[in-house]
């Protein structure tokens, strides 16, 4: 009679995969523990009176590993698959141990790219654009986020992780090869760039509090700022997140340093604004 992974089991290791991941991440095998802790109650299922096997699969399970871990747990689900099918013969414990290595770029690649580079940025966005609408939603926001996310990852998790376990690598494969994950991942970040523009153009907000008298006073005062905006409207918000980016992606920066920076420049610049006049209190 063939072996087969129940329900309840196949949940059970999931959970501890979800809630547990994390904590035994260290450098030298990475989520190594971590997967033998996930795959415990498979291999107790699966090698009932079979200590040898039983033993020979938890040290399987002990080398080296990693991916992305909410996505990414289509990573564990194929390896329960696998599992299954040396405990019923069907392919060699090499071949396990050949998919667990095969699967780590894919799967980690699955995770970053939709997950981390995309699905998270996008409902932070979208929670802070609800927080800033002021009143109630003050508090709306934060709390859509404390309940949307762990809600929103353990649904996609968990779904991950059954589809890595019925399909297998063959399916990952295919997936992997139709493109399919390049057009989602196209779609998600153009989705996300229009939010972030459309948040830059909502909230990020600099001007320039300063009025050029012409000479003789027979002209009215021209406002720099309004005359900026009438040219290019927001252009300064546009050019200060550009300016951000660049130092963040391409030169590098910290978050830390970049908004040490921005501090700075707040404090010069608004001591110069007093100084000059700039925000002298109307009369």
């Amino acid at each position: 009679m063939a072996k087969k992974i129940s329900e309840s089991t196949l949940k059970k290791s999931w959970l501890i995969w979800f809630f547990w991941h994390g904590c035994s991440q260290q450098g030298e095998n990475l989520l190594g523990n971590a997967i033998a802790h996930t795959m415990s109650p498979v291999i107790e299922e699966l090698y009932v009176n079979e200590n040898t096997r039983k033993i020979n699969a938890y040290k399987r399970s002990l080398t080296l590993f990693n991916t992305e871990q909410q996505l990414g747990a289509i990573a564990p689900g194929i390896l329960c698959g696998m599992e299954e099918a040396v405990a019923n013969k069907e392919i060699e414990p090499e071949v396990s141990n050949a998919v667990k290595v095969a699967i780590i770029g894919p799967t980690s690649a699955i995770g970053d790219s939709l997950w981390v580079a995309t699905i998270i940025p996008l409902l932070i966005t979208i929670c802070m654009s609800i927080t800033n609408m002021g009143g109630v939603f003050n508090y709306v926001g934060p709390l859509l986020y404390m309940i949307g996310y762990p809600i929103l990852t353990a649904i996609l998790s968990w779904s991950m992780w059954k589809l890595g376990y019925k399909s297998g690598i063959e399916g990952v494969q295919k997936f992997m090869a139709s493109g399919t994950l390049d057009k989602i991942t196209s779609a998600m970040t153009v989705l996300g760039l229009i939010v972030v523009g459309a948040l830059t153009a909502s909230y990020v907000n600099v001007t320039v509090p300063v009025t050029i008298t012409p000479p003789g006073g027979e002209t009215a005062a021209i406002d720099l700022d309004k005359l900026i905006n009438s040219i290019f409207p927001k252009i300064l918000p546009l050019l200060l997140t550009l300016g951000i980016y660049r130092l963040y992606a391409k030169k590098k920066w910290s978050p830390l340093l970049v908004m040490g920076l921005i501090l700075v420049l707040a404090l010069a610049l608004t001591g110069l604004g007093y100084l000059t006049g700039a925000y002298a209190p109307a009369a």
